[in-house]
C-alpha cells in the first residue's frame, strides 16, 4: 500500500512539474485593457480569455518554442514566438485593424460610385435613375459638386477646368476619345454603356500619382469582374433600340451591348431650332470577355461606334444659316490583367488602342482627321503589412494625329507624333484607424517637348470621431496641350496645375456629408494671337490662371421611408489668361454658383419610382463688342427641372418616361454677335439657345434572366 501511494505521489509531482504557466495583460495603444481577447497556443487547446483588466492566465504541457496567438475583433492579431518558459507576465499591446469598415479613408477630392466601396456618394444604378442624366454616366456625375453646368457641351467641366482637363480610364487604362463628336450647341454623350460597369471613381482633384496627363480630374470606370447570372436585355426607345446579352461559363463570361439611335422619327414630332438634312443616326457596340485564371483575371473590352448627321444652324453672320456635317467612326480596344504574384505582391497591367476618324464639313470647308493612340501600363504593388503598401509602375502613351483641311483650291495637312514615357512610385501608410497617408511622385517624359516633368503628390486623412474625418491633399499635375494645338505647334511646354485641397466627410446610417475647399494654380497655359487656333497663329506657353472655391454635398436615404435624395452646391472663383484672352478673366464655361437637387421616391402601390432633378447655375461670362470690357457681361441664370417615372410592369419589365426641363425654362447659353456693326455702329446679336428647350423620352426595358427576378433596376 505504501508503495502505491508513493507511486501516485511521484506521478502527480511529474504532472505538476511538466505544466508551465502562461500569463500576461493585453491592452490597446492607449494602455486601456482589452476584455474578451482570445489568447492561445497555436495548434493546441491551451488558452484563455482576458478579463475586465485585460489579464489572462493558463497552463500548458507544451515545451520549447511555441506561437502564442492573441486576437480580438477590430484589432490586428498578434503572434508571440518564443520558449514557453518565457511566456509569463507578458505585456501585449494590440493595434487596431486598419482594414475594418470604420477605418479612415483618403477622401480629399475623390467621389466613389460603387456598390462595394466603404463610402459611396453614388451607386451605379444612379446613372439610369437620375432624371437629368438620360442614362449617361457623365450626366449623373454632373449632379455632384465641383462640376460646372455647360448645358450645350455635355462633357465634364471640373473646378474651373476645361473639358479637356478631365481624363477617363477603363480598368485603369486610358480612353483617348471618350465622347461622341458633335457640333456647337448640341451636347455630346459618353460613348459607353453604364450597365457594363460596377464602380466609378470620380476625382475632382488631388488624385493618385498612378494617373497623369490630366490637369483637373480623372474618371475611373471599372468593368464588372463577374456577372451574377446569364441574361438578355432588350430596350425599345423613342430614339432607337438596344440589345444586350451575358453568357457565363465555369471560369469565363462574355457580355455585349448594342445600341441603335435614329433621331429622325423623334424630330418629326418634336422639331428643334436646327434645320436637319440628315438627322443624327448612330450605332454603338461594346463587349467584355472575362477569363478567370488561377491567380487573377484577364479582361478584353472593345467598343465601336459610328455616327453621322447633317444640319443647318441659325447664325447671325449667315443669312441661310451655317451648314455643318459630321461622319465619325471610333474603335476602342482595352485588355487588362490583375492578379496575385505571391502573398504580398500583386500585378496590374494592360494596354489600349484607339482609332478615331472624323469627316467634317463646315460651309465650303472639308476637314478630315485621324487619330491612332495607344496606352501601355504595368503596375506592381507590394504589401509589407496592412499598414504599409508600396505601388510603382511604368506606362507609355503613343499618339499619331493627322488632319487635312480643304477649301476651294486651298489644301493643307497638319499633324504630330508624340510619345510620353512615365513612371511613378507611391506609398500608402496607415498609422492607425484614425490616421492614414498616401505619398508619391510621378515623372513624365514627352518626346515632342524633350522634357521631363516631376510631380510630387500627397494626401493625408485623420479621423476625428466615429463618423467624421478630415483630409488634406497636395499635388502637381501636368498635361500636354490638346490635338487642336499640337497639330499646329509643337514648340511648347506641358501645362501644369498645383492642387491644394481640404476636405471634411461625415458618414452615418445612410447619410453622407462632404465639405471641401480647394485652390488650383495654372502655369504654362497655351496662348495664341488669332481668334481661333490655326496655322497662322503665334503660340506660346506663357498663360496662367487660378481656380478656388468650396464644394458641399449631402445625401440621405434613410430619414424618410422610400425617399433617397442628395443636394450638391459649388462656389467657384476663377480667372485665366490663356488662348487669345486680352487679359485675365473668368472663362465662358465657368459659373460662380452651381446647385443640384436630386430626389427619388418609391411608391409601392404604383410599383413606381418617381424622380426629380433640379439644376441651377449662375450666369456665364460673355464679351459684348459694344462695350470695352472683355468677358464683362453675364447671361441670365440657368434653371432646369427634370422628371422621370419608372413603372415596374413586372419584375423584369420596366416602362420608363422622362422629360428634361419640364417647366420649359427659357435658358440662354450665350450670345453670338455679328462680325460687322450696323449703320449705327452697333454689333447686333442673337441668343444662343439650346437646340430644344425640352427633351422627351419613353422606353420599354425587358430583362430575361435565369432566375426570372433580375432586372436593370432591381434596387427600385
Amino acid at each position: 500500500m505504501k508503495t502505491l501511494i508513493t507511486t501516485l505521489f511521484l506521478f502527480l509531482v511529474n504532472i505538476t512539474v511538466a505544466q508551465t504557466t502562461i500569463s500576461g495583460r493585453v491592452t490597446d495603444n492607449r494602455n486601456q485593457p482589452i476584455q474578451g481577447a482570445n489568447v492561445y497556443l497555436d495548434g493546441t487547446y491551451d488558452g484563455a480569455t482576458t478579463n475586465e483588466n485585460g489579464d489572462f492566465l493558463f497552463t500548458t504541457e507544451e515545451e520549447g518554442t511555441q506561437a502564442l496567438i492573441v486576437s480580438f475583433l477590430s484589432y490586428e492579431t498578434k503572434t508571440v514566438l518564443q520558449d514557453v518558459l518565457e511566456l509569463n507576465k507578458l505585456d501585449i499591446k494590440l493595434r487596431e485593424d486598419v482594414e475594418t469598415l470604420d477605418a479612415v479613408v483618403l477622401s480629399a477630392g475623390t467621389f466613389e460610385a460603387s456598390d462595394n466601396s466603404k463610402v459611396s456618394v453614388l451607386k451605379p444604378l444612379d446613372v439610369v435613375t437620375t432624371a437629368s442624366a438620360l442614362g449617361d454616366f457623365v450626366g449623373a456625375l454632373q449632379t455632384l459638386p465641383g462640376t460646372s453646368n455647360v448645358a450645350e457641351d455635355g462633357r465634364l467641366f471640373v473646378r474651373g477646368g476645361s473639358a479637356d482637363e478631365t481624363q477617363i480610364f477603363i480598368d485603369g487604362i486610358r480612353v483617348f476619345t471618350p465622347y461622341s463628336p458633335t457640333t456647337n450647341n448640341i451636347p455630346t454623350r459618353g460613348r459607353y454603356s453604364p450597365f457594363l460597369f460596377d464602380g466609378i471613381t470620380f476625382s475632382t482633384g488631388g488624385y493618385s500619382a498612378e494617373f497623369g496627363q490630366a490637369l483637373s480630374s480623372v474618371l475611373l470606370l471599372n468593368t464588372i469582374d463577374e456577372p451574377v447570372q446569364e441574361k438578355t436585355d432588350i430596350g425599345i426607345m423613342t430614339v432607337g433600340g438596344a440589345l444586350g446579352n451575358t453568357q457565363k461559363w465555369e471560369k469565363s463570361s462574355l457580355s455585349f451591348n448594342a445600341t441603335y439611335i435614329n433621331l429622325a422619327p423623334y424630330l418629326e414630332v418634336f422639331e428643334d431650332r436646327n434645320e436637319w438634312e440628315t438627322p443624327y443616326v448612330g450605332a454603338q457596340g461594346e463587349t467584355v470577355f472575362r477569363q478567370r485564371l488561377d491567380n487573377g483575371i484577364l479582361k478584353f473590352y472593345s467598343a465601336f461606334d459610328t455616327a453621322k448627321f447633317k444640319l443647318t444652324q441659325p447664325d447671325i453672320n449667315f443669312e441661310d444659316g451655317l451648314q455643318f456635317s459630321l461622319n465619325n467612326n471610333n474603335f476602342y480596344l482595352n485588355s487588362s490583367y490583375k492578379g496575385v504574384l505571391s502573398d504580398s505582391w500583386t500585378l496590374n497591367t494592360g494596354l489600349s488602342y484607339t482609332y478615331a476618324k472624323n469627316d467634317i464639313g463646315i460651309q465650303t470647308s472639308d476637314i478630315s482627321n485621324t487619330e491612332n493612340s495607344a496606352h501601355l501600363k504595368l503596375k506592381l504593388k507590394k504589401r509589407f503589412s496592412s499598414r504599409f503598401k508600396l505601388s510603382f509602375g511604368v506606362e507609355q502613351f503613343v499618339t499619331d494625329f493627322n488632319e487635312t483641311f480643304e477649301e476651294s483650291t486651298f489644301s493643307e495637312t497638319y499633324g504630330f507624333n508624340n510619345n510620353i514615357t512615365a513612371g511613378y512610385a507611391e506609398a500608402d501608410v496607415i498609422f492607425s484607424k484614425q490616421l492614414a497617408l498616401k505619398a508619391g511622385v510621378r515623372a513624365d517624359y514627352s518626346t515632342i517637348f524633350k522634357t521631363t516633368d516631376f510631380a510630387p503628390r500627397m494626401a493625408i486623412a485623420y479621423k476625428v470621431s466615429q463618423n467624421g474625418q478630415f483630409s488634406l491633399a497636395y499635388g502637381n499635375f501636368f498635361q500636354n496641350p490638346n490635338n487642336d494645338i499640337l497639330k499646329f505647334e509643337q514648340n511648347l511646354k506641358a501645362q501644369k496645375t498645383d492642387h491644394y485641397i481640404l476636405n471634411y466627410q461625415y458618414v452615418n446610417d445612410g447619410k453622407i456629408f462632404r465639405a471641401e475647399a480647394y485652390r488650383k494654380d495654372y502655369h504654362n497655359l497655351v496662348k495664341f494671337d488669332t481668334e481661333f487656333e490655326g496655322f497662322d497663329s503665334e503660340f506660346n506657353s506663357s498663360g496662367s490662371g487660378y481656380a478656388q472655391g468650396v464644394d458641399l454635398f449631402w445625401r440621405d436615404n434613410t430619414s424618410i421611408k422610400n425617399l433617397d435624395y442628395w443636394v450638391s452646391y459649388s462656389y467657384l472663383d476663377t480667372e485665366r489668361d490663356y488662348r487669345n484672352f486680352q487679359n485675365a478673366a473668368q472663362p465662358n464655361f465657368a459659373t460662380d454658383h452651381n446647385l443640384s437637387i436630386v430626389g427619388k421616391y418609391w411608391v409601392d402601390s404604383w410599383k413606381s419610382q418617381l424622380g426629380l432633378a433640379y439644376s441651377f447655375a449662375s450666369g456665364r461670362p460673355y464679351t459684348d463688342p459694344n462695350t470695352d470690357q472683355f468677358l464683362g457681361e453675364r447671361t441670365k441664370s440657368f434653371n432646369s427641372l427634370s422628371f422621370n417615372w419608372a413603372y415596374l410592369l413586372d419584375q423584369q419589365k420596366i416602362l420608363y418616361f422622362s422629360v428634361n426641363n419640364i417647366l420649359g425654362f427659357n435658358n440662354i447659353n450665350g450670345y453670338q454677335y455679328s462680325n460687322t456693326p450696323d449703320f449705327n455702329g452697333q454689333f447686333n446679336r442673337q441668343a444662343l439657345r439650346p437646340a430644344a428647350d425640352q427633351f422627351f423620352f419613353i422606353g420599354f426595358f425587358w430583362t430575361i434572366s435565369e432566375d426570372g427576378t433580375d432586372n436593370q433596376l432591381d434596387n427600385l
